[in-house]
């Protein structure tokens, strides 16, 4: 695949509109803001959740959150996934007749915004995976990925308030997506993988949220063995990183970053002295 295969399009009218008000000063200014909207799911004939997502890439959302739920199975048929922008419903469809009456009782409160609730058996399945342990991470390859992806046309440096996430392999980011919710990002990332085939193996996943558990059980059950973020850790996401054996870095930025999980993945290939420092026009805050 090649670099930016999908990448963000901050001028889609359809994600962002801009606003008035004024600045610190009382001065009057026109400011774009991204926009949200409800999405509700359904798996064959039955409602699964609604989400607030902005919209792009409906499939992709639909298959990678099912998927990361465990509710649409790796070797299932989808005979169609049908979307409907004026009522906000998309419908997947399988071979499979499926019931999730009891697992949609069971639901979990967590930590991502735009979110709202996990399934309570999310971990299910997060004991049984085991992530590449041939699986290798240059330093230079950290610099070149902030470097591309912090630089990279995105709705983020357009009107903030999103989250970013993005598929990468060696020093390439190979797709990338945005939402106002990080889970939303990473399920888009996931439903893409399914679709197209695309195996997890030498890849490396890379977030702009917060390593919290949520994101490290995603990150694992798509059996990606790298997570890369600009933000910080939760020590529940770290405890289960090293539980899983997943090489969880946080903090990257510029020239820096933090391990705290699987650093016996990282070779050290590129002097940290010769990484210029990151660019304020492009830091993002972490605290997104």
């Amino acid at each position: 695949m090649k670099e930016f295969s999908i990448s963000p399009n901050p001028k889609n009218p359809a994600l962002s509109e801009t606003l008035e008000g004024i600045d610190h000063t009382g001065a009057r200014i026109r400011q774009p803001v991204v926009v949200e909207k409800p999405l509700t799911l359904f798996l064959n004939g039955q409602e699964i959740v609604t989400m607030m997502t902005i919209g792009d890439y409906p499939d992709y959302l639909a298959l990678g959150y099912l998927l990361n739920q465990n509710m649409l199975r790796p070797d299932d048929t989808v005979t169609a996934v049908d979307y409907d922008d004026d009522l906000g419903v998309v419908v997947v469809r399988t071979d499979r007749k499926t019931d999730f009456e009891e697992k949609l009782k069971k639901k979990t409160q967590t930590s991502g915004c735009a979110q709202g609730t996990v399934f309570g058996d999310l971990m299910e399945k997060f004991d049984d995976i085991r992530l590449d342990p041939e699986a290798r991470l240059n330093t230079s390859w950290i610099y070149e990925l902030s470097r591309k992806i912090n630089t990279q046309p995105s709705l983020y440096l357009e009107t903030g308030a999103i989250h970013g996430c993005v598929l990468c392999q060696e020093d390439r980011p190979l797709i990338y997506m945005e939402d106002v919710g990080r889970h939303n990002a990473i399920d888009k990332i996931a439903g893409y993988m399914w679709r197209h085939g695309i195996g997890p193996e030498d890849k490396i996943f890379y977030t702009t949220g917060r390593l919290t558990s949520e994101m490290v059980i995603k990150t694992v059950q798509m059996q990606l063995p790298i997570l890369i973020s600009r933000s910080g850790f939760t020590a529940w996401g770290v405890d289960l990183a090293r539980q899983a054996g997943l090489t969880l870095i946080g903090r990257a930025k510029g020239k820096r970053f933090i391990c705290l999980s699987g650093e016996d993945r990282i070779r050290f290939d590129a002097d940290p002295a010769s990484v210029p420092d990151e660019e304020r026009k492009h830091q993002r805050k972490s605290s997104q």
